[in-house]
């Protein structure tokens, strides 16, 4: 093997690396015919859309495969046994690269942009993984309802009017006030706006010009890139005085019930002491508001759309609402998790289009990846979820077909490890992963019970990138349901239309390799 690439104090290198320096054997990796001297593959590119370009190469090119653009190799992995490697805590980490790396000016040293070796990461990590306990989340669970309960009254208002409704637009107003009224006693009013947010505004184009930054070469960037580049900077003030004020307006109050912002003020870590520096907190607000209702909205609008197109996955959906809830008008917390059908909807969703399309794992120390692939340390691979998620030997013949099944308890347990991962892997998995889940199958369970939703027939399905995935232009038409009195039930202990076998809990995540005491929690 190659000598180890040497860093100062011992870390590992940080800031782009072309995989050259890291991938001793990179010939034996395949990359897409056609490539051109200096600028590589860049032929057929879709600059608009390279996360799914990407599994266009990689349904032609197999498990792992390398891609050129302007001088840099980038290394790419799906198959399922090449993940499962990469997965392992003792031999890999995040790495912070590509769009994650270009958040940083943005979102600095918060959780989801932290490279491994700063301090403020396992500091914040600590001070705020009780906030999503199952007793912080018990508490949430009545501001989901609020926040729901604008969403419903906002649809009804547009079925009276025989309007369609904007899914992404809803959902993205819907999950965004649910994180901002939970986590930070704040309103942003997006229901009461006829268009988004200025904080949405500012947050699509900083995650856009993110995105921009990785589709032009290094050295041209500020020539190609000046307009987008004033944008961005101006982008980025909002955001920082949008939570500043939000966080001077908690000092004044000092009234927030315990929620996420009142932990970064004033909780200490339970070990050392040290608390979050204000910059940081900022960093972390910002983290949170982004993070924490743009891959959620994203969920949601998939599994919307994936109901509408399946009436019959929608009818099961919905007798197990009517069944699990009976008349209960605002469900109980616990009430949530028995939705096990409507779970398995929105899991299938995510397999399909995982709204956090890809993470990258970077190598401790010299090591060979499945046994097959030399890697120096800190050299680093792109992990392609959307087909991981479609591994034909992992997910049969046709991974392309909508099939909740696949999540039955007994179908999970029958598959092998790390073949499902919507919320990125290990340590620095999301540490909000159910906070979103209780909120999405809440929200998708209420919608149900609610409506009949209907598709355009000549709707297809576009998925637009912004380093998180939305379905493009997605409309609904609503009908609302018209429940008699028997057809309520009884709340049923169990899903009782399923074997005692499949009615099991589904295996819950691994717990944290940091010291995170939540189950399955990360960033």
């Amino acid at each position: 093997m190659a000598e180890t690439t040497k860093t100062k104090g011992n870390r590992p290198p940080k800031g782009f690396r072309s995989a050259e320096r890291g991938w001793p054997e990179l010939h034996r990796i395949p990359h897409p015919r056609h490539r051109l001297p200096l600028l590589g593959d860049v032929l057929g590119v879709d600059r608009q859309r390279p996360l799914q370009d990407s599994l266009r190469h990689a349904r032609e090119l197999g498990p792992i495969f390398r891609r050129r653009a302007f001088g840099n190799e980038f290394v790419l992995v799906w198959g399922s046994r090449l993940v499962a490697d990469l997965a392992d805590e003792s031999r890999f980490a995040k790495h912070v690269g590509l769009g994650v790396a270009n958040l940083r000016p943005v979102a600095g040293d918060g959780l989801f942009t932290a490279y491994n070796h700063e301090p403020n990461w396992q500091l914040a990590h600590d001070v705020l993984a009780p906030g999503f306990s199952r007793e912080a989340m018990e508490g949430y669970h009545g501001m989901m309802l609020s926040v729901a309960g604008r969403l419903t009254d906002h649809w009804d208002r547009r079925l009276a009017a025989g309007h369609t409704v904007d899914v992404p637009g809803d959902m993205t107003r819907l999950t965004l006030e649910t994180i901002a009224r939970t986590g930070f006693g704040h309103d942003f009013g997006s229901f009461e706006r006829d268009r988004p947010h200025p904080f949405v505004t500012a947050m699509v184009g900083t995650l856009g010009y993110a995105q921009r930054l990785n589709t032009v070469p290094v050295q041209l960037a500020p020539l190609l890139l000046r307009t987008a580049a004033r944008r961005n900077a101006a982008d980025m003030a909002y955001l920082n005085r949008t939570v500043d004020e939000l966080v001077a307006a908690r000092r004044r109050s000092g009234d927030g019930e315990g929620d996420l912002l009142d932990r970064m003020l004033a909780t200490a870590h339970p070990e050392t002491g040290e608390r979050l520096s204000p910059q940081n907190v900022r960093k972390q607000v910002i983290t949170f508001l982004v993070a924490g209702h743009e891959t959620t909205s994203g969920a949601l609008s998939f599994a919307l759309y994936y109901l509408a197109r399946h009436p019959e996955i929608a009818a099961r959906a919905r007798a197990e609402v009517d069944r699990v809830w009976g008349d209960t008008p605002r469900p109980r917390y616990d009430q949530v998790a028995r939705l096990r059908y409507v779970r398995r909807v929105l899991d299938e969703s995510l397999r399909l289009w995982p709204t956090a399309p890809a993470f990258a794992r970077e190598a401790r120390q010299d090591t060979v990846l499945a046994g097959e692939h030399p890697m120096r340390r800190g050299a680093w691979a792109l992990v392609l979820t959307p087909m991981l998620h479609r591994a034909p030997e992992v997910w049969g013949p046709d991974p392309e077909r909508f099939d909740p099944d696949r999540f039955t308890p007994a179908a999970v347990r029958a598959r092998p490890p790390h073949t499902f991962k919507p919320f990125g892997t290990g340590a620095r998995a999301c540490i909000g992963r159910q906070f979103a889940l209780h909120e999405a199958v809440l929200v998708l369970g209420l919608l149900l019970r609610r409506y009949e939703l209907r598709t355009d027939p000549g709707y297809r399905l576009t998925v637009t990138e912004r380093l998180t995935l939305m379905p493009e232009g997605l409309r609904l038409r609503l009908e609302r349901r018209r429940r008699h009195p028997e057809e309520a039930r009884p709340t049923a202990p169990l899903d009782q239309g399923e074997p005692a076998a499949a009615r099991r809990q589904e295996p819950a995540a691994p717990r944290s390799a940091s010291r995170c005491p939540v189950r399955g929690a990360g960033d």
